[in-house]
């Protein structure tokens, strides 16, 4: 069976991270849901995305397409139900469509209205679906428990070093290459995952659960609160407290960072510190792309959502529920607005637009650290946001 991922009207709601890619590709818990449908499925998915997006994240077709919703978080009841569905039937949960079996049907001209070719059946497992940003770091905590079963399943975990002081050795999971010294890890609260060839340096305190991806590094003397996912290729330090990082990005050096989500190839500098509570104790209001205004989370405690490829000076202060969209450099004393638009360059005295031609050789710097390329596609994509993101500078 072909299965496509595809992203519904929710997926304004999870900017800045859509901006640069699929829902699909958004990860939380230790794998991208992307990657979580394929491990349930047994098979590769492709993508139904905004079109700018298409060449990057491009859609395979066939005459029978099974068509998911990337913004539902699967379990294996929910994959036996769609695998079950027949040609022209649906999975629905309430008012929303889970998955759809399509046979000769034009996808491109779906629509939303299916009803003349579906016969429509309501799913008997629990749904979790992903409806808001801030929810990449409230369901972290249940994603790596779910993760962390499916992902080691019938499999051993590499030897732990005995030089680390370790509670809950049973809940820790070690792929080979890693590397652990000297440092302390709870486990008792939730399953801790180190990824391959990752590493936690010395005297790092951890407490579960954790993700911390493939070549990921937590360095010396680092505090890691779960629910926390450290995405692949990723490095922090100083005190991080259920965060979710997706990949390529660092939190190098001393600074709190707490409930927030940081995209890819971001840079946080030095001592740069978010609030994660406000002083009124109040519930957190964050920016809404959809609502172009600062909607309630419901959340006490909520810190910094940065999307891709932005960064900060040292120093830098984010007061609680600050939005950074896409490419964003931000720099100087004081604390930061709680909106910081795609391609702005400055900071408390004032933004200014980044330009594009100099963000995409940024881009292509940052690529070549990593022996990656930053090609012409990319290129495209960045150059689409900036364009699509010009009435946010205007604010």
């Amino acid at each position: 069976m072909n299965y496509i991922l595809f992203d519904e009207s929710t997926r304004i709601n999870l900017l800045p991270f859509t901006f640069t890619r699929p829902v699909a590709d958004i990860r939380i818990g230790i794998l991208t849901i992307r990657e979580k449908w394929e491990k349930y499925l047994g098979c590769k998915t492709s993508t139904l995305t905004e079109s700018y997006l298409g060449e990057k994240f491009p859609m395979v077709r066939e005459s029978e397409n099974i068509l998911i919703n990337a913004s539902v978080l699967p379990n294996p009841v929910l994959a036996e139900e769609i695998k079950a569905l027949k040609p022209n039937q649906a999975l629905s949960s309430g008012d929303y469509i889970i998955a759809l079996n399509l046979k000769d049907v034009d996808i491109d001209n779906l629509g939303d209205d299916v009803s003349g070719v579906i016969d429509e059946l309501e799913s008997e497992s629990e749904v979790t679906k992903l409806n808001n940003v801030w929810e990449i770091f409230s369901f972290n905590d249940e994603e790596i428990r779910k993760d962390f079963a499916l992902i080691t399943k019938g499999r051993t975990s590499a030897k732990l070093s005995d030089t680390n002081s370790v509670t809950g050795i049973e809940n820790i999971f070690v792929e080979e290459g890693a590397k652990v010294e000297f440092s302390i890890i709870n486990a008792k609260l939730g399953p801790v995952y180190i990824g391959k060839d990752a590493e936690i340096m010395e005297g790092s305190m951890v407490r579960g659960p954790l993700a911390l991806g493939e070549g990921a590094i937590i360095k010396m003397g680092t505090k890691v609160y779960g629910a926390t996912t450290i995405g692949p290729f990723s490095k922090v330090g100083g005190e991080i407290n259920n965060v979710v990082i997706f990949g390529y990005s660092n939190k190098a050096h001393d600074g709190f960072l707490g409930n927030s989500v940081i995209g890819e190839w971001c840079n946080l500098g030095a001592d740069t510190n978010t609030s994660n509570l406000k002083n009124t104790y109040e519930e957190a209001k964050l920016w809404s792309y959809a609502d172009e205004t600062f909607v309630n989370t419901g959340l006490q405690f909520c810190g910094l959502i940065m999307g891709d490829h932005s960064k900060c000076g040292i120093n830098t202060m984010f007061n609680t529920a600050t939005v950074v969209g896409v490419n964003a450099n931000v720099f100087g004393s004081g604390f930061q607005r709680n909106f910081i638009p795609s391609f702005t360059w400055g900071g408390v005295s004032g933004f200014g637009t980044y330009d594009i031609k100099r963000a995409v050789t940024v881009a292509k710097r940052v690529y070549e650290r990593r022996e990656l390329e930053f090609n012409e596609i990319d290129q495209k994509i960045l150059t689409h946001i900036f364009n699509l993101t010009h009435k946010n500078r205007q604010l």
